[in-house]
C-alpha cells in the first residue's frame, strides 16, 4: 500500500454541501484498476476519480472516473471537481483552459467568474427513442401516462443517458421512479420552470443500473443542453436546478455558443487528507 493525497470536494452548488461530492485521489499511477474500482465501491459516492500524467502531450492531466458499478469514459461532475482538485494543489494549464484526457478524449475547462465550466463532448447518441416497448418502459420507469412524456430523446455521451421532457417543473419534481422496471436503464428528466423563477428547468437524474438518483450530473445536463436548446425550448444561456427531492441545491450554469455546449458550476472544497491505497 501506498499514502495518496485526497481531496474531497462539493461540484454544482454555492450552499456548502449542497452539491455533488467527488473524492480525488491524486498521484495514482501506482494504482491498479482493480484497487482504483475497489476503492469507488468503499467511498459509494456516485463516483470517485483518479489523477495521472497525461499520455497525450496536449493535455495537462489524465483522470480515470469511477462509479461503484465500473468505469465511464467521461463524466460531468467529477470533470470540474478533479479540475478544482487539481488547481488547488499546484496544478498549472500549458495554456489559458485547462485541458483534461479522459476516456471519451481531451475536454477543455475554463474558469470563469469564480466558476469551472467544461465543453461537453461530441454526443455518442443523439435521436428520438423511437422502440415501442422502450417508450414504455421509460414511462412506466417514471410512473408516468406516456402521454406525460412529450419527448424522449438518446443523449448518450458516455454514461448512456436518455432524456425525457415533461409539461413543468412539479411533474419531475413529483416523479416516485419505479426502480424494478428502470433496472439498467440511466434516465434524465426535465422540466421547465415559471418564466420569472431562479432557474429555467428543474432536472433529475436516476441511474436504474445501482438504483440512486444523482444528485447533480454534468452529462445529463450537457446531452440536455443541446437537447433543449437545438428544438428551442430552452435560450442559448440558462440555469438548471437538480437536486431539490434530494434536499440539495444544485445550480448548472448551461450556455451554447455556436455548436459547443459549456456546462458550469461552483466547486466547493470541503477536505483534503490522505488515503493508504
Amino acid at each position: 500500500m501506498a499514502r495518496h493525497e485526497i481531496s474531497w470536494v462539493d461540484v454544482f452548488s454555492t450552499v456548502p454541501l449542497g452539491g455533488n461530492p467527488l473524492a480525488v485521489v491524486h498521484g495514482a499511477g501506482d494504482l491498479g484498476e482493480d484497487t482504483m474500482a475497489r476503492f469507488a465501491r468503499w467511498t459509494n459516492l456516485s463516483e470517485t476519480t483518479f489523477l495521472l500524467e497525461p499520455e497525450d502531450p496536449a493535455a495537462d492531466y489524465r483522470v480515470r472516473i469511477f462509479t461503484p458499478g465500473g468505469e465511464l469514459p467521461f463524466a460531468g461532475h467529477p470533470t470540474l471537481g478533479t479540475a478544482s482538485a487539481w488547481l488547488a494543489l499546484g496544478g498549472e494549464p500549458a495554456g489559458e483552459d485547462i485541458v483534461q484526457e479522459c476516456g471519451a478524449g481531451l475536454v477543455t475547462v475554463r474558469r470563469s467568474g469564480g466558476q469551472l465550466a467544461f465543453a461537453a463532448p461530441p454526443l455518442l447518441r443523439y435521436e428520438p427513442v423511437a422502440e415501442p416497448g422502450l417508450l414504455e418502459r421509460v414511462a412506466r420507469s417514471l410512473r408516468l401516462d406516456p402521454a406525460a412524456l412529450l419527448d424522449v430523446s438518446w443523449l448518450d455521451n458516455g454514461p448512456g443517458w436518455i432524456g425525457a421532457r415533461v409539461a413543468d417543473a412539479a411533474t419531475v419534481l413529483g416523479i416516485r421512479p419505479d426502480w424494478a422496471a428502470m433496472d439498467g436503464l440511466k434516465l434524465g428528466v426535465v422540466g421547465a420552470h415559471p418564466e420569472g423563477t431562479e432557474c429555467a428547468v428543474e432536472v433529475r437524474a436516476f441511474v436504474g443500473d445501482w438504483v440512486v438518483e444523482d444528485p447533480v450530473t454534468g452529462s445529463l445536463n450537457a446531452g440536455m443542453g443541446r437537447w433543449l436548446t437545438d428544438n428551442g425550448w430552452a435560450p442559448d444561456a440558462y440555469v438548471a436546478a437538480q437536486g431539490t427531492v434530494l434536499g440539495r441545491a444544485g445550480r448548472i450554469a448551461v450556455r451554447r455558443e455556436a455548436d459547443t455546449v459549456w456546462v458550469g458550476g461552483h466547486v466547493g472544497a470541503v477536505a483534503h487528507g490522505v488515503v493508504d491505497l
